[in-house]
């Protein structure tokens, strides 16, 4: 079960690029590379999965217990010939002062060893005191080896392989010089989805082409090799059931925001997934249910509000009674009108309001929601709460009706501050973003609604 845990000593050292580019380098030695993402992230795992060729998971201790974590890289694991973790933020960073969720605990749970991102820029001998004291904050935590990123050349590199070698035991296994190429473009959520940029398969081949070249990527699956299986038993898999729905899911370049696990939980509680352009498609097409997942629907307003027929038909489907669940972007399409800036956009219309483009975020971060008991399809025990999380920079305007919540917000922004999860008709629409997880079976509460309606008419 070789694997290896791929951290920085801060946020925005690269190591997503380096996540990226060694799945897509080791891919194209014809490894079979399983990546995952650590904590609640859609943008990383798009670049991840693209890179690696196989969808990437998300390990998150605010919405999974820690049982759950170790069952699902077990379960992919097994599969495949090294597994990559990337990290979020830096490697002791974390919620709390205990770091109970930081990437350090996560390397430590998983016994997994860290490769560690150094962003070199502006350093020297500095860079190892600063290696020693990583080392010496958690002795439990086996930091086996460092990549250097961003150095100013040859001699730059050569220096700090020398410090390095000098007062730590740590091997370099690579250094990345200063490369404007290797940038990928970002916006006010991150990095620009992998499926809205045409030349995102071009860039992955620069990385990985640069990665293979200035990265020992023997010493990288060596380390990998190290790692002890783990002591946990991979979930049973149940086998599929019996597909008696087709439920769409819009997958565009506007949305594009969707958990690897929720369309497997889609497929095995018996759903048959039939992915939908909301740009260039003219009709929906015949579905039992639908899901429009979070996304970028601002920066293709223009091609979503001239789509006329396939807004109506969206719209006539909804009235009539279609189960639809929207999160965020899909929310936010099925508004009156879009506002970014001095521009303007129809929407769908079939929620009683207007949506707002803000320069600073409205609601970014975990979440926490209690069932109001007026969701289509709640969790079992009445006024239940559960973990999520949200990411917007959108708020709601306009509101002609009071409309029915699902959700109370106890941590969180939501539609008002204070509720989440709009209820019209079949439709559900909320800000927050849910996960396929032990204490939410979303999923396949969302597929028992729809398979209700369908045979209940």
């Amino acid at each position: 079960m070789s694997r290896l845990l791929i951290a920085a000593t801060h946020k925005s050292s690269g190591k997503t690029t380096i996540s990226l580019g060694l799945c897509a380098a080791l891919a194209q030695r014809g490894l079979q590379v399983q990546p995952f993402k650590k904590g609640p992230d859609y943008i990383d795992p798009l670049w991840l999965s693209q890179a690696a060729k196989k969808p990437c998971y998300n390990l998150d201790f605010y919405t999974q217990t820690t049982e759950e974590i170790q069952r699902t890289v077990a379960h992919y694991a097994n599969m495949v010939d090294i597994n990559l973790i990337e990290g979020n933020m830096g490697l002791y960073d974390g919620l709390d002062i205990e770091g109970s969720n930081s990437n350090a605990a996560l390397a430590k749970l998983l016994n997994t060893s860290v490769l560690l991102v150094i962003n070199t820029q502006g350093m020297a001998r500095g860079i190892a005191p600063l290696l020693l004291g990583y080392q010496a904050f958690d002795p439990g935590l086996n930091i086996a080896g460092i990549i250097l990123n961003k150095t100013q050349g040859t001699r730059h590199e050569t220096n700090l392989r020398a410090v390095i070698e000098h007062y730590t035991d740590l091997p370099v296994l690579g250094a990345l010089c200063r490369n404007q190429t290797l940038n990928i473009e970002e916006r006010h959520l991150g990095l620009i989805p992998s499926n809205e940029s045409h030349q995102s398969q071009q860039k992955i081949q620069t990385i990985a082409d640069t990665i293979a070249e200035q990265i020992d990527l023997d010493q990288v699956l060596a380390l990998a090799q190290q790692a002890p299986p783990l002591s946990v038993f991979s979930p049973t898999s149940l086998p599929f059931r019996a597909s008696d729905l087709k439920i769409g899911i819009i997958h565009d370049e506007a949305f594009g925001f969707y958990y690897a696990e929720d369309l497997d939980a889609f497929r095995e509680a018996g759903a048959a997934l039939v992915f939908i352009n909301a740009l260039q498609d003219k009709q929906l097409p015949e579905i039992d249910g639908l899901m429009i997942g979070g996304g970028f629907p601002e920066t293709h307003m223009d091609t979503l509000a001239k789509n006329t027929s396939f807004k109506q038909s969206l719209h006539t489907a909804i009235e009539e009674g279609l189960p639809v669940y929207a999160e965020c972007g899909g929310l936010m399409y099925l508004a009156r009108r879009l506002y970014w800036g001095k521009k303007t956009c129809d929407m769908v219309g079939s929620l009683p309001c207007d949506i707002q483009m803000e320069v600073k975020p409205q609601g970014r971060g975990y979440v926490q929601l209690q069932e109001t008991g007026h969701g289509l399809w709640p969790l079992p025990t009445p006024l239940q709460t559960f973990p999520a999380h949200e990411f917007h920079h959108s708020k709601i305007i306009n509101l002609s009706r009071e409309l029915p919540y699902a959700y109370k917000i106890l941590r969180g922004s939501g539609i008002d501050g204070q509720h989440d999860g709009f209820i019209y008709k079949n439709t559900q629409a909320n800000y927050a973003h849910l996960r396929q997880v032990e204490n939410n079976d979303w999923v396949k509460r969302f597929v028992a609604f729809v398979r209700k309606c369908k045979y209940s008419i």
